[in-house]
């Protein structure tokens, strides 16, 4: 088993080596200059996010899609996984994390017009949608599109599921004694209460969380900026300066800092906001929508709160707390750099970790849902639904590092054909912007 732990980490190390993160952020720089810098609407894409109304065929609002697509995508990688870029590649991770995030709407905007113009409307207004019917009705390579499924419905089960189970019952086993059978008990049950009413039960849940977790954290972060106001110019000066020349890296000559900061805070920037996974555009497709450029700007908004407004913030709390220097990483980074102010900090902490992750097994059930549905059919969603609840329970009690590291490899894989959708299809997404932004 240590053999095979090893082996699949090394596999996963390769997937979300240098080329796919290439890849990923080549194509969101792509996109920005195809698209015209397609961010400057932005504020227009926060509006229309707030519209609740029904406006053409769907199953759920614009904020219904965006609410569930940031449940799936706020996890654990906002808050350790902005630590463990910090501690490996120095402050300016920081940086390049955030310049991910502002590149990356591009990306998040393309995936989910696709996916709102080539989706699949059954006669009784289901709608199916995503990159694998992006693939088959775009691009007429049903292949690639049961490709994509089978990476999507298997890495679900990890990172999406017991990953984040598991992060919760221990995470309160150790701040208050739980035990983990009784925290994964409770889970199980919010969980199966929440997803096995479909897509409508999962967007009314997430629209009710999600703002709520979000403000709260965002919130709880900005009084820890302004009680430690005095170290934030310093800090964003410090954040600044090493994302070019490398002086605040760990152990090592300026240059190699420099490109660690970069490597680090990219790579971690594109696994927070899954920009190019092909992961929310699958519920983007759901969305009421009158054309595809509508929900594709409120879906963009996703990646914008999620690494540009809350990594960001994240990331300035752990470099002003000045732990990263300390040894400490992911984690136990965060801990630290929280704990720094008493009460406010490991509150915010704790609570953000418990919502933001139990969030993200709500909102990634939908992803695997649709996934089985495109390989196995209508009949494969209910036992994929029981099989999802019951992995919440096992992934609580128990540490399986083979199955999460098989996971992680399958997530990398997501991307590959999705970006292939992009990249060809990208005249397409252009046609339809000037088609219908005027109208927006």
């Amino acid at each position: 088993m240590e053999n095979l732990n090893a082996f699949l980490e090394r596999a996963g190390a390769f997937v979300w080596g240098p080329p796919l993160i290439i890849l990923l952020f080549g194509t969101h720089l792509f996109l920005t200059f195809r698209l015209g810098f397609i961010q400057r609407h932005i504020l227009k894409g926060i509006k229309l996010s707030f519209s609740r109304k029904s406006e053409g065929e769907g199953e759920i609002s614009h904020f219904g899609a965006l609410t569930t697509a940031l449940a799936a995508t706020i996890g654990t990688g906002n808050i350790v996984g902005v630590a463990t870029a910090v501690a490996a590649g120095g402050p300016g991770a920081v940086l390049w994390m955030w310049l991910t995030g502002v590149f990356g709407i591009a990306t998040k905007y393309a995936e989910a017009l696709l996916s709102v113009k080539y989706r699949v409307i059954a006669p009784d207004g289901q709608v199916s949608g995503g990159p694998m019917y992006v693939l088959e009705r775009g691009l007429n390579a049903r292949w690639l599109g049961l490709i994509f499924a089978f990476f999507t419905a298997v890495a679900a089960f990890g990172i999406g599921n017991m990953v984040q189970a598991n992060s919760i019952s221990q995470m309160l086993h150790n701040s208050f004694g739980l035990p983990t059978w009784g925290t994964g008990a409770v889970m199980t049950a919010l969980t199966a209460f929440v997803i096995l009413g479909g897509i409508k039960s999962i967007a009314k849940f997430c629209e009710r969380l999600v703002p709520l977790m979000a403000v709260c954290y965002v919130l709880g972060c900005a009084v820890i900026l302004l009680l430690n106001f005095d170290k934030l110019p310093g800090t964003i000066a410090l954040i600044l300066s090493s994302a070019f020349s490398g002086q605040a890296a760990v152990g090592g000559f300026l240059g190699a800092g420099a490109k660690e900061a970069m490597r680090y805070g990219i790579a971690r920037g594109l696994f927070s906001n899954e920009s190019g996974l092909g992961s929310a555009p699958i519920v983007a497709a759901a969305a009421q929508t009158s054309n595809p450029v509508r929900q594709a700007l409120v879906s963009s908004t996703g990646t914008f709160w999620d690494t540009v407004v809350v990594c960001l913030l994240t990331g300035l709390v752990i470099v002003s707390a000045g732990d990263w220097q300390s040894g400490l990483k992911g984690a136990a980074l965060t801990k630290s750099a929280f704990s720094h102010i008493p009460y406010i900090g490991p509150t915010v902490l704790s609570l953000g970790l418990l919502t933001f992750v139990f969030s993200t097994i709500i909102g990634w059930e939908y992803y695997g849902e649709k996934a089985a549905e495109y390989l196995l059919g209508a009949r494969a969603v209910k036992p994929y639904r029981w099989l999802w609840i019951a992995a919440v329970m096992v992934g609580s009690v128990a540490a399986l590092p083979a199955v999460w590291n098989f996971a992680d490899i399958f997530n990398g894989l997501m991307a590959v054909p999705n970006l292939i959708s992009l990249l060809l299809l990208a005249p397409v997404i252009a046609a339809e912007t000037k088609k219908y932004i005027k109208e927006i």
